[in-house]
């Protein structure tokens, strides 16, 4: 008996603190930077947003440099439209259009305004500095995002004898700043460089290409669910429920520690021989992941031994929990999961894959209560 209570105490150091407590999920917030942290996927309807801005438009052609700097500035609207996946990286579509100022000089004498208009839009790929290289925290008042893209743009004017419209694929660059204004709203001040065919304003000098520079401020508004969640290696209803067993073992060891240190008329007990012939391990998964975590390889490990030494087959069935994902991608996702232990055992563990037999489950059957704790593979062998 006290053998028993000693390991469950041991258990009990290495899975919790000393003191047993509720343990809450991290939201909103990490402790180890973003790139070393794994998040929950968030849902279809989470984390997105949109934008409004006013950008200062300049054109950058052949002769532009001859005009003064003040006629070549053109107010242009912008509107984007995106989504953060994880505290760190996005996705966005960005459309402008509005007035262009171009120049030409003719006959090297008369420099000729373009009274040009233009549209674009282009699909970027936004990387959060701030989170990627420090904790991710929902509230920080300031971001720093780099991004990158292409798109489309097309010019156009009213002169449509002597500047015949033009088209051009883009190359997109630029810095966000970003400045927290509340919950779902932010200040944006944003730079950035749209890279075009050399002859865009129909002037061609045999330069490298054209190209356009914005400077914008605007507001961007957040949708549906604005933070994230951290992913432990261990889901916290699991984790609640050893902490509830350890603390009515420690309830049931003070009661036993009140009792008789001896028992002077007990019969001696003598240990019977126990033939293990029957092995069941469980490995876990994370939400959405076939990936097999390091601390869940101690049980393929214990199945692979247990085969070797019995020579015997086993059974290998994967599951996936009901709340998350539809039944056919659950059933997928299980799928996955039995053949990368199977894997495991052949290629780690060294198990013949005719002694393995895999079945895949999906959602639609449950083998725990706990709707957490079948995200889960379980291998069965039994010798008979």
């Amino acid at each position: 008996m006290k053998t028993k209570f000693l390991t469950l105490a041991l258990l009990s150091c290495f899975v919790i603190s000393v003191s047993a407590q509720e343990y809450q999920p991290q939201v909103g917030f990490s402790t180890e930077t973003g790139l070393k942290t794994n998040f929950k996927k968030n849902k279809s309807g989470d984390n997105w947003f949109i934008s409004l801005a006013g950008a200062g438009t300049m054109f950058f052609g052949d002769d532009n440099n001859d005009a003064d700097f003040v006629s070549r500035v053109t107010v242009t609207p912008q509107l984007s439209f995106g989504k953060w996946f994880n505290p760190y990286f996005a996705m966005r579509v960005q459309g402008t259009a509005g007035a262009l100022h171009g120049y030409e000089n003719r006959r090297g004498a008369t420099l000729f305004l373009q009274h040009n208009y233009f549209a674009g839009g282009h699909l970027d790929f936004m990387l959060d500095l701030t989170n990627y290289w420090a904790p991710y925290r929902e509230s920080k008042v300031f971001r720093f995002i780099p991004w990158i893209g292409m798109g489309y743009s097309q010019r156009w004017s009213k002169e449509t004898q002597s500047i015949p419209r033009t088209e051009s694929p883009t190359l997109n660059t630029g810095i966000l700043t970003a400045f927290r204004l509340g919950k779902r709203i932010d200040f944006n001040v944003e730079v950035q460089g749209i890279l075009l065919n050399e002859d865009y304003n129909r002037v061609s000098k045999r330069k490298l290409s054209d190209g356009i520079v914005q400077l914008s401020a605007g507001l961007t508004f957040k949708l549906g669910k604005t933070d994230f969640e951290v992913i432990e290696p261990m889901d916290y209803a699991l984790l609640n429920d050893l902490n509830g067993q350890i603390n009515d073992l420690r309830t049931q060891n003070e009661e036993l520690s009140k009792r008789p240190k001896s028992c002077p008329d007990c019969p001696e007990v003598v240990p019977a021989k126990v033939v293990n012939n029957y092995a069941e391990n469980v490995v876990y998964f994370r939400i959405n992941s076939s990936r097999i975590d390091k601390n869940q390889q101690i049980n393929i490990f214990n199945t692979a031994e247990f085969v070797k030494e019995k020579s015997i087959p086993v059974k290998v069935v994967g599951y996936a929990d009901k709340n998350t994902g539809s039944s056919s991608y659950n059933l997928g996702l299980s799928e996955k999961r039995a053949k990368a232990v199977a894997k495991e055992l052949i290629e780690k563990y060294g198990i013949n894959s005719n002694q393995i037999s895999i079945e895949w489950k999906g959602s639609d059957e449950q083998p725990y209560k706990e709707n957490n704790w079948n995200r889960v593979v379980i291998m069965t062998a039994e010798s008979k």
